[in-house]
């Protein structure tokens, strides 16, 4: 049995991915159980497995590790061999007078040059792990309002169904009425033609349904996906905190975690310049060897770079200047995600708000009003016009009522991306 350890914010993180952005395949587990079908849970599963864009991450884990290997290590040993005064003239000429010398040399780093590397490849590691963690949830992010438009689409599609069935039911009774003379042929064309409009609709649906199935099976590498349906429901939603609490839990995301790790990164990289302004001790121990006598001696000697303070203030203020870029880049991005967050949360309030009236009051109403107007018609009291505006009314106010309950679900995935776990 292998048994993985995670650190406890990593923990917290693929907590916080499993659980969020599923709220509505969450609330409809019968659904969940179709085998033709997938729900978003399973959407996200399969992406988190399968994803191309989000293994990228473990090539570029690999790198840095690698860097921090090699930052780890001393500086290197160089060994030399010199041969002087070879190939000459007069008593020079030959190899009677060579002197050979073999050394060894390197350098002793100053300042804690080590220390600080190995500090930049650890922040380094840092970063790409929240830089990962925010590309994830973007990932499910756009996966998850893929999945809305499908579930908004196949109540669409559901919609207009209904809508060529009560075409058709709409021919049958002005054909009966143009038989009995009541009613004009011109008035059967129009309703031939709305049935032919509305099997349109139905048709266009199914072929961007077909379209989103591509789409979302993309996103864990599948070309042929095996189920045919989405499971799932848009008028499920969660229950909002205040928006102030929202807010607390989004400067907790990775978006903006990322942006601590970036700053903690840029302060290594200006300790890290900082010991540059430190030169560091060259030295070099060796054998000479003189041939004309076959004596030996030891040679030994240092070097120490002149000036490496003045020469490294470029670096340092170059360094610098990136710390505080961090500084200001968070600033304008907790200001983006107030904003960004605020329209989320009023949105949502406001769509729903929107759903409920179209449930309890609109819907209602004009159903009423559309078998009133039918019975009307029926009886010769009111116009084809009439009975067809009633029916377009509440057609249009269903459609409305599908985009309304979509956008609370759109809304309600931001709020969950940006915060980084469910609403339920």
């Amino acid at each position: 049995m292998l048994f993985i350890q995670l650190s406890g914010e990593r923990l917290r993180f693929y907590a916080a991915v499993c659980l969020a952005l599923f709220f509505i395949a969450s609330n409809n587990a019968a659904a969940q159980s179709s085998g033709t079908g997938v729900s978003l849970r399973q959407a996200i599963s399969k992406t988190l497995a399968q994803n191309p864009q989000l293994h990228q991450f473990n090539i570029k884990k690999e790198a840095s590790l690698g860097r921090r290997e090699q930052s780890e290590l001393a500086p290197a040993l160089t060994l030399s061999l010199e041969v002087e005064n070879i190939a000459g003239s007069g008593d020079l000429n030959g190899f009677d007078s060579a002197e050979t010398t073999v050394a060894l040399s390197s350098v002793i780093e100053l300042g804690g040059k080590r220390n600080a590397r190995m500090s930049v490849a650890d922040a380094q590691l840092q970063t790409l792990e929240h830089h990962r963690q925010a590309f994830t949830l973007d990932v499910l992010g756009e996966l998850t309002r893929t999945f809305i438009q499908a579930l908004e689409v196949r109540a669409l599609f559901e919609l207009a169904n209904e809508a060529r069935d009560l075409a058709q039911n709409t021919l049958a009774i002005v054909k009966n009425r143009s038989l009995q003379g009541a009613t004009p042929e011109y008035e059967v064309k129009r309703a031939k033609s709305l049935l032919a409009h509305t099997q349109l609709r139905v048709d266009a649906l199914k072929k961007q349904h077909e379209r989103l199935r591509i789409k979302i099976a993309a996103y864990w590498g599948e070309t042929s996906p095996s189920w045919d349906k989405f499971n799932g429901d848009i008028f499920t939603y969660g229950t909002a905190l205040d928006f102030s609490a929202l807010y607390q839990r989004a400067l907790a995301s990775p978006a903006i975690a990322q942006f601590a790790s970036e700053a903690r990164l840029k302060k290594a990289e200006v300790s890290l310049a900082k010991t540059y302004s430190t030169s560091d001790l060259g030295w070099q121990v060796g054998v000479r060897r003189f041939e004309e006598s076959g004596d030996t001696a030891f040679t030994a000697g240092v070097s120490i770079p002149l000036f490496g303070n003045k020469r490294n203030r470029g670096a340092l203020k170059s360094a610098m200047a990136f710390e505080n870029e961090i500084i200001y880049e968070r600033q304008t991005a907790l200001l983006k995600l107030h904003v960004q967050l605020f329209e989320a949360y009023s949105q949502r309030q406001q769509h729903i708000a929107a759903v409920n009236v179209f449930r309890t009051t609109i819907l209602p109403d004009l159903n009423a009003v559309l078998d009133s107007t039918q019975r009307a018609y029926e009886t010769g009291r009111y116009s084809y016009q009439d009975w067809i505006a009633a029916q377009k009314e509440l057609l249009d106010a269903k459609r409305s009522l599908i985009e309304s309950a979509a956008a609370a679900s759109l809304n309600q995935a931001v709020i969950e991306q940006l915060i980084a776990e469910p609403l339920n």
